[in-house]
């Protein structure tokens, strides 16, 4: 039985996770449950699961869980997050979202805990401290990104064999096709509804920027140590073909399947096994029928641009990318800015910025404090 601790518990990628878990009785032992404020659905899976230790985001909520479920080691904040992740499991699935998801990642794997990842702020700020640390500890890191997983599951059998392309598909968000003049005026609720998948608030307004696509590309890079000009993205708007591997001579491996989360979900959770499935398999004949491809136009989505740029750059711009990404995120979901705003407001920052290398841990902590200041 292998023990589980789930970072982000009540978000979208943890409450999946959980329905996996629950459908493989026997399987997992849930030991560890984090969450930020939604305290109201993490009690539910406490009855449901009985971990050993939960942590939240706010001390006021430690408290009154504990009074709730008297007997259950409850703790919050960073100092939280990182015991979960350091607790008597096998394997931490870190649904986090954004840079909080870095500290606890690394203490793990210090820890000697096998990852399974669908935080990319992980790999996007802290890609070569991270994977030197999953080299000097010997863990493995699954990756549970659709497209990475994809990636993955392409490479499996093929692993010492010279790769020429990655093929990174993406569905092209909400405004494929639009122009310049139509991403300046397009609205918060447009921003929100993506036409293939269900996510979390940041992740789609992301997917919408297509900022989401570049940070998968850094991702790649460091997962599967790839060269960035062999990282190809293709717009594929239905959502069948979750990526593809060229290898040296041309041919092309694709992982294919419904645009359902839990299939990445499962394959990290239950590695090197699949879980059965009992949920609909992909109709060749329906959903197979026409899948297109088209080239990424960075002239409209420039988020793609600047984000092979900052991995190009190397050294601190990547970790400013996506710490001022997100700053910037929050500000357009407040209200504050409009949505072509975002992309203006990196390029600017980036542009104004003087790179460090060679980069701690505690550099990066602190390069991202600094940054989200000053975006304020």
């Amino acid at each position: 039985m292998r023990k589980l601790a789930i970072l982000g518990s009540t978000g979208s990628i943890g409450t999946q996770a959980l329905d996996v878990a629950a459908a493989h009785e026997g399987c997992f032992d849930i030991v560890a449950l984090t969450c930020g404020r939604n305290t109201g659905l993490l009690s539910e899976q406490i009855k449901r699961f009985q971990p050993e230790l939960v942590a939240v985001e706010r001390q006021e909520d430690a408290h009154a869980l504990s009074k709730e479920h008297p007997g259950l080691e409850v703790l919050y904040g960073e100092e939280g997050l990182v015991a979960a992740a350091t607790c008597g499991c096998d394997m931490v699935l870190n649904s986090l979202m954004g840079m909080r998801g870095l500290v606890p990642t690394y203490r793990a794997i210090e820890a000697e805990k096998d990852i399974a990842l669908a935080n990319k702020e992980t790999l996007v700020a802290g890609g070569a401290l991270v994977m030197e640390a999953v080299r000097k500890h010997g863990v493995r890191l699954l990756p549970v990104d659709s497209e990475h997983s994809a990636i993955f599951q392409c490479l499996e059998g093929n692993r010492n064999r010279e790769i020429k392309r990655i093929l990174l598909t993406a569905s092209g968000g909400p405004f494929r096709g639009y122009t310049r003049k139509q991403l300046s005026q397009v609205t918060l609720e447009q921003a929100l509804h993506h036409p293939k998948w269900s996510m979390g608030k940041k992740i789609t307004i992301d997917s919408a920027t297509m900022m989401n696509k570049g940070l998968e590309v850094i991702e790649a890079r460091w997962l599967f140590d790839v060269a960035l000009k062999d990282i190809q993205i293709l717009v594929h708007p239905q959502s069948i073909v979750h990526s593809a591997v060229e290898f040296a001579d041309t041919s092309v491996i694709a992982q294919l399947g419904l645009p359902d989360m839990r299939i990445p979900i499962s394959l990290a959770l239950g590695y090197p096994e699949r879980l059965p499935s009992e949920n609909r398999g992909l109709d060749f004949f329906r959903e197979g029928a026409s899948l297109t491809f088209e080239e990424p136009d960075t002239e409209v989505f420039g988020c793609i641009r600047l984000a092979y740029e900052a991995s190009e750059a190397g050294g601190s711009y990547p970790v400013v990318l996506n710490s001022a990404n997100e700053v910037l995120v929050e500000r357009f979901l407040a209200g504050k800015i409009r949505f072509i705003d975002i992309e203006k407001n990196l390029e600017r920052i980036l542009d104004a910025h003087n790179p460090t290398y060679n980069l701690t841990l505690e550099d990066v902590l602190n390069i991202d404090r600094r940054i989200r200041s000053e975006v304020l």
